[in-house]
């Protein structure tokens, strides 16, 4: 399968990329599409051997739009720009035809030669202003649909061709004023929306304005400057002090500090050595370094960040499903709403033709299905880049409503939780083996290990300058511990229940139990025929670990903690930062088991883990929360990346989420309780009881605000505390 994304010029409205949806959904090859009126943007994933992406744009131009593949900041820019200087080009042109209009059609009622003045001067608003409304009620009308631009040309075709009967004499009143000012207002509205849109991709820009745009780089013993879209694999990087890393890469000479808070959110620089890797986006502070690049152009982590939001922006919630049925029903609805509103005036209620003329428009007019194709995707955008902006990359709009319902979360211990570097703490011989010896036994066996509590053990020895021993027949036993010969001699090195498959322990056990108590991990060093004693390390828990914790119980949601430690050692941990439910003694196969088993209690549950060992539990959780760990971004592996590694992004994940819905339910609400009450008062509904009889000018006011008013709900979100 191949994914490919697309610029999409000339959507007006919701109805608009439902159109292309629903003929991409149709197209045989096409997996997968989402189109996204707000971003402007298609998302389709395709078989390649069926068809290609240039097909995909053809299908989509043919349907009257403009596609263009693949995303470019700069294009991106300048198709924004272009299409708010378009519009405020047009308005402008509008505006200054339909003032005098206005004015001459409302209070000048005997100037001279006033109906043929109005004639002259909205004629250029109707069809060269107005010229986008037809071209897209034509497109939609080859398409056999209808949009937003038909309700619009229509509309505004009723009232000025009825002023061009009154014009010739068939009839006594005009609206020429009418049809101009609609037209007027319906062009400030989506300038205004334009303007607004552009808002809502402002943090994936900043993003991507992080990007260097040249690099120094030596080749054949020289240095030089060339852009950083040229850099090559294996190119060896120079980075002065003060400048920005082009590219990902590992150090290979010189030391420095740098600033990684576009990645982690954390202000304070990380020190950098030979063999650390720098990514690109990052400042390097103070010191002369040379790099060797390992990722270049989209395989950087700054650029899977961007596409990771790029991809979270256009994407649908179940939610939005709601409002997309709407809106493939709304303007067949409403055209049917307004030819019954002129039947039951100008026949049932015998009110006359202009009556029944001025409620149809006012009909059409104001029930622009607009906000409700906004009401989403502009609160989804905006929530999305707020995250990135906070280093929480939310992968999926449906991850943004998975979170608002969450009621129980799972951490993972190591690296979650804690710090996941732990040190040893102590060593223990209840044998003729010495302690030091005992510890070299243990780091020698342990440098072929990739457990994550070897370095601890390996870091102990190197400090107290023991030996290292060659180790024969290494084996790694999953979820036990590790063994291998040294010299000749088979040693076992694990947890206490491997210990007990082969000993009792009985008689260390009450020293076991005090290290355990403290929330050491105990290891024990073992032999077939006797146990040799042990080895204790902690891992200190994070800062922020028991203050996410607080703030989840809180919010009244459950929170365990799940560990391959044992019983005494992970409820000492737990004791530390306030959870009361845990998962001891559990395989690291076996982490998504104890997700189903919360799952089959009726939960809603959140797996946090570091992406890679905890993978499966991620993936079976409703809603999987990976670490980035401050390096390669386990972005397969959750919904959503925490960049700081921090546990209380856990906790403003979940509010994030649960604002960024309460503002899609806010627009929805609006969107729909607009229509509801507009539709009806533009009808007429009002008019026996209390003379109410809405005029197409302020229907379409009405309709423009109620876009506006979506987008810049939506672009509150922005200031809200997470």
């Amino acid at each position: 399968m191949t994914k490919t994304e697309l610029i999409v010029e000339k959507m007006h409205c919701a109805s608009c990329s439902a159109l292309i949806q629903r003929k991409l959904s149709e197209t045989n090859g096409i997996k997968k599409s989402n189109v996204n009126f707000a971003a402007g943007k298609a998302f389709v994933e395709f078989e390649e051997k069926k068809i290609t992406a240039e097909k995909i744009s053809e299908i989509i131009s043919k349907l009257g739009y403009k596609a263009s593949i693949g995303f470019d900041l700069e294009r991106e820019r300048k198709l924004r720009e272009k299409e708010i200087s378009s519009l405020k080009k047009t308005l402008y042109f509008s505006l200054a035809l339909t003032v005098p209009v206005f004015i001459l059609g409302m209070f000048l009622m005997d100037f001279p030669f006033r109906i043929w003045i109005l004639f002259v001067l909205s004629t250029p608003v109707q069809f060269i202003a107005g010229r986008r409304f037809y071209l897209g009620a034509w497109s939609s009308l080859r398409n056999k649909t209808a949009s937003m631009d038909t309700l619009i040309a229509l509309g505004t075709s009723a009232a000025y061709f009825y002023s061009v009967a009154a014009l010739i004499g068939f009839v006594s009143e005009q609206y020429f004023e009418t049809a101009a000012m609609l037209i007027t207002l319906v062009l400030f509205g989506k300038y205004l929306e334009a303007i607004a849109k552009g808002k809502t991709s402002k943090a994936i820009r900043k993003l991507m304005n992080l990007s260097p745009k040249t690099a120094l780089v030596e080749r054949k013993g020289k240095e030089i400057l060339i852009p950083a879209s040229e850099i090559k694999e294996n190119d060896i990087i120079i980075v002065k002090p003060g400048t920005q890393i082009p590219t990902d890469g590992v150090i290979i000479s010189g030391n420095t500090s740098i600033d990684e808070s576009m990645l982690t959110g954390e202000s304070i620089a990380i020190e950098k050595k030979i063999k650390d890797k720098v990514f690109a986006g990052t400042i390097n502070k103070n010191g002369f370094i040379k790099f060797k690049a390992l990722k270049i152009g989209e395989e950087t982590v700054l650029a899977q960040i961007i596409k990771l939001v790029e991809e979270a922006q256009g994407s649908k919630a179940d939610i939005q499903r709601f409002a997309d049925k709407i809106s493939s029903v709304f303007v067949p609805a409403i055209l049917g709403i307004a030819l019954v509103t002129f039947v039951l005036w100008v026949f049932v209620f015998s009110e006359g033709f202009t009556f029944g003329l001025v409620a149809s428009v006012s009909v059409l007019v104001i029930a622009c299905p607009c906000a409700l194709g906004l009401a989403t995707p502009t609160a989804i955008m905006v929530g999305t880049g707020k995250g990135a902006e906070n280093g929480i990359l939310i992968k999926n709009a449906e991850a943004l409503e998975l979170s608002h319902k969450i009621n129980a979360v799972i951490f993972d211990k190591t690296g979650t939780l804690t710090n996941g570097k732990p040190k040893l703490t102590d060593v223990f011989s209840v044998s003729s083996l010495k302690e030091n010896t005992l510890l070299a036994v243990s780091a020698s066996l342990e440098k072929n290990s990739e457990h994550p509590l070897a370095d601890a053990v390996i870091a102990g020895a190197k400090a107290r300058k023991l030996s290292f021993l060659k180790v024969d027949f290494f084996k790694a036993v999953p979820g036990k511990g590790i063994k291998g010969k040294i010299k000749n001699k088979e040693y076992f090195l694990g947890s206490i229940n491997y210990a007990k498959e082969m000993h009792s322990l009985e008689k260390i056990n009450s020293q076991i139990s005090k290290l355990e108590s403290q929330g050491k991990t105990v290891m024990l060093v073992f032999s077939k025929k006797e146990v040799f004693g042990g080895i204790a390390v902690a891992d200190t828990t994070k800062d922020s670990s028991k203050n996410a914790v607080e703030k989840l119980k809180q919010n009244k949601i459950e929170v365990w903690m799940i560990t391959g430690d044992n019983k005494r050692t992970a409820n000492a941990i737990a004791k530390t930062l306030g959870i009361k439910n845990v998962f001891a003694e559990v395989m690291p196969d076996h982490k998504s088991d104890y997700v189903k088993k919360l799952q089959k209690q009726g939960k809603t549950v959140a797996m946090v883990g570091d992406g890679i060992n905890d993978a499966p539990a991620l993936a079976r959780a409703d809603l999987g929360i990976a670490m980035s760990q401050g390096s390669d971004i386990a972005i397969e592996a959750g919904n959503i990346v925490l960049m700081k590694s921090n546990p209380s992004d856990v906790v403003s994940a979940i509010t994030l989420g649960k604002k960024t819905i309460n503002k899609i339910k806010q627009n929805l609400f609006w969107a729909l309780i607009y229509n509801v009450i507009g539709i009806p008062v533009a009808a007429g509904i009002l008019y026996y009881s209390f003379g109410i009889l809405l005029s197409p000018v302020f229907a379409g006011a009405a309709m423009a605000l109620s876009s506006v008013s979506v987008v810049t709900n939506s672009l509150l979100l922005k200031g809200a505390k997470i």
